[in-house]
Parts: C-alpha cells; structure tokens; sequence
C-alpha cells in the first residue's frame, strides 16, 4: 500500500470510528445502566486498528521500542503496515494474541530527585491499547462527571484551574489539597475490573484488559517482576483505566449531602444550619476539595476521603495532602492560586500566576541550553530555546503572568549573553551589539531572533464549566 493509498483509507478509517464512536457514547449516555455485550468484534476491526496504528505512529514513543525491540519506524521499514495490521488483527480475532512484558524505565521525577517508572509496551501492544481506548472510551465518558478535566478529550488544566479560581471567589474558601500515593503503582486490579464490569459485558474484553493489568515489568536490571496492581504509567489504555478507578471519588463527592448535586436553597439551608458545602475538582490524580464551611469540615472531609480511596487499594499521601485557606494560596497543576487585595482597593480578588515551582523549570531548561556545546553557531541556539519560551509563555499566558514573564526575558537574555561570552571570551560589548544584536540588545542570527517572553501579553481564560463540548456530536 502506497503512501497516497494509506492515507485514503486511513480518512475513511477515521470517518468510519468516529460514526461508531458516537453511536456507542449516545446509547451510553441514554441508558446509564446499559452494559455492552459485543465490543470485541470492534477492538479487532481493521477500521480501529489502522486508525490505532496512526496515534501509535505519531505519538513521540514510535522511536522507543518495547521488549521486542521493534519501533514503529522498524515495522514501516521492515514489515510494512498492512502486513502488520493483517497479522495482528488475525491474532486478536483468534485471541492467539498476548501482549508482552513492560520495560521498565526510571525518569527523573520534576522538582525532585526522586525517580519514578515509566512503562514502554511493545508497539503490537500500543496498537491493540489503542483500539481498545477507542472502543471503550466513548463509552466511559457518558459516565465522567463534570469535574473530572485529565486526559479527557476536549479538556485541559486551563479548565481545571479556571473551575478553582472560580468557586474560591464564592465561598468556597478551604482547599483540601489532595495527593495520592502513588496512584498508577496501587490501583487494586480486582476494584478496577469491577468498574469496568458495570458497563462492559463482553468477556473478551474484559480479558483483554486484564491481560494487560497482568502483563508484567521488565525492570531495569533484566528481572521481569508480576503486576498485582497498578496501571503501567505510560501505556496508552492507563490514563482511561486511572480515571474510571478514581471516577469513585467523583461519584462520591457528586452524591454527597453537600455537594453539585444540591440545589441552591438546599446550600443555603445547609450553610444556615453550620454545614459544609463541597465541590470537587480532578485532573488524573491531582485533586483538590474546595470547602465552603470551616477548618474542621475540611480535616472531616479529608478523611472521608481517604476511607472512599481505600476502596479502591489507594492511600492519601499524609505529607503532601494539605488543608489551605485562599488567602495562604495554594500551587495546582503548575499555577499558584490566591486571594490577593488589589492594588490601589480594598477589594481581595483571586489571582493564578506561574507557580515558583513552573518558573523554576523552565529557568532550569534555558540554563541547561545554554550550558552545552558552544561550538554551535548562535541561531542553533536560539532555535533550541525559542520553542521552550513559546510554548511556556503560551501556557501560561491566561493568569496574571506579567511579571513572571518578564523574569524570564531578563534571565534568558542573561544566560544567552553569557553563552556569547564565553565563545567569544575577548569580544567587547560594542563588537557583541554589532555582531549579535543588530546593534541593539536583544539577541538575534540573521533572521532568528530570540523569543521575547516579555512581549507576550496576558489574557484571561473563559470559564466553561459545564459546557464543555463532547468529541461526538449529538447525532450519529
């Protein structure tokens, strides 16, 4: 198959899941207690598979290859796609196919010297994951309550944060600031597949997903260890399976006297009587409990918590899981929220600026940039750096970020004005200005120019609460 031929039948693969995809979410969400009886036939669908392969093929781990030693690269060159795809979708209809152990990779852990496991699967597993999120996924998100926004389609930490910023401005003005010991390494396999079982009723898949629960790690020094829980974090189907586990502590929270589920004159009633009002806000396994009451109803609902978690093999982090009040701040998904006054008023208001934790990380990588080969021309420099400035600037460009931003303009001219120096160790500043700034300041090779973190103006991020779109339109 040429290239103009996969792409052909790659658009009408595309076309062809996502008219299946919507179906699947449309009866999920019409009937919450339908289970799905014949998904299997879907997973091994060339359709599903060919449009798997492509995510597979374009995620930045198609140059890493699992325990068989084979990249997406390797099965393109060597195998070819379609003879790939045909040999592992005839393996998963005859359920010959068994997925391989993990390799295990320690990475360093950000803002600590801590490591963590990174698990690679083998590309045929990734492909097999792959389809298997697409067949399930629609599914599980007619599920998803609201307040859930990581690794959801159409969600981001923007939203998240925004959700934050908007009910510690109404009341909500104790933070329970949740951390779960590590969640993807103790998710309770049996508590899962339960889950799991609540929507799905094909046996098959069921044992396909257990197969990879159970598929084992590779560890570093050669010795393959089982997998009694725990989800491999970095395999495709993860993400999903984590939020259908921690999907318990949505439901609980959404359930609870006290939480979204009330009406406003039942809130007033219970803050009248000296209860506490709650809602929840979730990113993966970063949590945090906005609480409109007291100190005491936060330590209370803290240890709910922890009992609801339990149900599911996972622990609350006794050191990294804090109460806060708005006023004190707190950092979330790389933003610090807080009550501030404004200047020139009286008024407090809430404010999300870079975190110190977020400004420190990327100050690191520019010193790191600028610290290795100086052999190298200055626009292979800047060509290094501009695409770390752009892209951390345009995260954090909805917040108050003025200041951060122009922290970061002084610190990497600085370490870029260094880097010169040190190449140049006899060059005066005049002959720098003239050779490398265009006789100005800022530093520039013939058409590259340093990105300007300080340029970048600030915005403010729309709220979009419940009116997140669905990746599937309401009609199939």
């Amino acid at each position: 198959m040429n290239t103009d031929e996969l792409a052909l039948a790659l658009f009408r693969a595309e076309r062809r899941v996502l008219e299946i995809q919507t179906k699947l979410h449309r009866w999920a969400r019409d009937d919450p207690h339908r289970r799905f009886d014949d998904l299997f036939n879907l997973v091994a669908d060339s359709s599903f598979l060919l449009v798997a392969w492509d995510r597979v093929r374009g995620n930045k781990g198609a140059r890493t290859a699992g325990v068989d030693g084979q990249t997406a690269y390797y099965v393109e060159a060597e195998v070819g796609v379609e003879v790939f795809l045909d040999q592992l979708r005839a393996e998963v209809k005859d359920r010959s196919f068994h997925p391989l152990p993990t390799r295990e990779r320690m990475i360093p852990k950000p803002g600590t010297t801590k490591r963590r496991r990174l698990g690679i699967s083998a590309v045929r597993d990734r492909v097999v994951q792959a389809s298997l999120k697409l067949v399930l996924e629609p599914i599980f998100e007619a599920d998803f309550l609201p307040c859930s926004y990581g690794f959801r389609p159409k969600r981001r930490t923007h939203d998240a944060v925004a959700e934050v910023r908007h009910f510690t401005t109404r009341t909500y003005e104790w933070v329970v600031e949740g951390d779960i010991k590590a969640c993807f390494d103790e998710i309770s396999h049996s508590a899962l597949l339960d889950r799991v079982r609540q929507r799905v009723g094909d046996k098959r898949v069921l044992a396909l997903v257990k197969a990879f629960l159970k598929t084992g790690i590779l560890g570093e020094d050669r010795v393959l260890r089982d997998t009694d829980a725990g989800t491999p974090q970095g395999s495709i189907l993860s993400p999903l399976l984590s939020n259908v586990a921690l999907s318990v502590l949505d439901e609980h929270i959404a359930h609870a006297p006290g939480g979204p589920g009330i009406s406003r004159n039942e809130r007033l009633k219970r803050r009248r009587h000296g209860l506490p009002n709650y809602r929840l806000v979730r990113y993966a396994d970063d949590w945090c409990l906005l609480v409109s009451g007291t100190k005491d109803d936060a330590e209370h609902l803290r240890e709910e918590i922890a009992v609801v978690l339990s149900t599911m093999g996972l622990r609350l982090s006794e050191e990294k899981t804090w109460i806060t009040h708005i006023d004190e701040g707190l950092d979330f998904l790389g933003w610090h929220i807080q009550r501030r006054r404004k200047r020139g008023t009286d008024r407090r208001y809430v404010y999300t600026y870079p975190s110190a934790k977020a400004l420190k990380a990327v100050t690191g990588t520019v010193k790191t940039r600028c610290r290795q080969n100086i052999n190298l021309p200055l626009e292979a420099l800047l060509r290094r750096l501009n695409p770390v400035l752009r892209g951390w600037t345009a995260h954090f460009r909805p917040g108050v970020s003025a200041i951060a931003f122009g922290y970061l303009r002084a610190f990497t001219w600085r370490q870029v004005i260094q880097w010169l120096r040190r190449k140049h160790p006899r060059i005066t500043w005049k002959e720098l200005r003239r050779r490398f700034c265009g006789n100005r300041w800022w530093p520039a090779d013939g058409e590259v120019i340093l990105f300007n973190p300080g340029a970048v103006r600030t915005t403010r991020y729309r709220y979009r609460g419940s009116k997140i779109p669905s990746p599937w339109p309401s009609t199939a």
